[in-house]
């Protein structure tokens, strides 16, 4: 796992490697993001949220949705602006997705998003991609567990992991977390899944007392499931390691667009003074943790 990847591995899956063009572009008309004056002309906000991404962002039967694709309409009703969304595939890297819908954009010359969302607020990530600008983070991302509460008795450390099969999405930064926990004492109680969905289904069938994902991620799919809360707490543990166990999310935008950032970042303000941020977590069935900054 690379070092500048590790932080944020498991924040969403990485379902279709994108390839970026290694000179500029040469087809179409140029990309270009746009400073706040131009989008409020304009009267549309371009936003990019992350597809295959439950809870934050997802197909549903009557398009896109989840907690990003709802905060990002709150967003443009804030700012009296019509929501254009671009649900996008992941690339490789964090820095891949900012060329790709931010400031280079594709071979055809498509319009770059203003506001891409889900973003880890890092600031190495930062320093290291000159041509974007975070906005104010929305959400303080956190690895946790779930377990059978009729099959274990508490869950209060990593000790408690002994004996006991843990089901997890293969290469996600809890993957990592419990594959090296006390040099790699429970590696043989791993059980890999190819998604964090495939891994919460074999959880709630039973096939694993234990569940280990990002807290959102986790509170989702048991809410989805219908499965009781009180059946299968959901607990965050101490776990010393390479990996972080909690980050913050927020957005990014161009940085000659800062000014639109400014704006973001005062809808969100609003958006959390007024609850609503809180209420758009809740309606997935996720508990809304408040960002903590750098």
């Amino acid at each position: 796992m690379l070092p500048h990847a590790a932080p944020f591995a498991g924040t969403r899956r990485r379902v279709l490697a994108v390839l970026l063009a290694a000179t500029c572009l040469t087809a179409g008309a140029p990309a270009i993001a746009r400073p706040l004056d131009e989008v409020t002309t304009s009267g549309v906000l371009r936003v990019a949220v992350y597809g295959d991404n439950v809870p934050f962002s997802g197909e549903g039967e009557a398009g896109p949705r989840g907690i990003d694709v709802d905060i990002a309409r709150a967003i443009a009703d804030r700012l009296k602006l019509r929501l254009d969304l671009r649900v996008v595939d992941a690339a490789e890297t964090v820095d891949g997705d900012f060329r790709l819908n931010l400031w280079r954009g594709d071979l055809a010359g498509s319009p770059l998003a203003d506001l891409m969302l889900h973003v880890p607020h890092d600031r190495v990530l930062a320093t290291r991609n000159e041509q974007i600008f975070l906005t104010t983070p929305y959400f303080e991302q956190r690895l946790a567990f779930a377990y059978h509460r009729d099959r274990i008795e508490g869950f209060e450390g990593v000790r408690d992991l002994e004996g006991h099969a843990v089901a997890v999405e293969g290469m996600s930064g809890s993957d990592s977390l419990v594959m090296n926990a006390e040099g790699g004492r429970y590696r043989a109680s791993v059980k890999h899944y190819r998604s964090f969905d495939e891994a919460a289904k074999a959880y709630l069938a039973g096939d694993a007392p234990i569940l280990a994902g990002t807290r959102a991620g986790i509170e989702a799919a048991i809410a989805a499931a219908g499965a009781s809360r009180g059946d299968n707490p959901v607990v965050e543990v101490p776990m010393p390691g390479i990996v972080r166990t909690r980050w913050d999310l927020g957005g990014a935008v161009r940085s000659d667009s800062r000014d639109l950032a400014y704006a973001v970042g005062d809808a969100l303000s609003a958006l959390a003074a007024e609850g609503r941020l809180k209420a758009i977590y809740e309606a997935y069935g996720v508990t809304y943790a408040a960002p903590q900054g750098y």
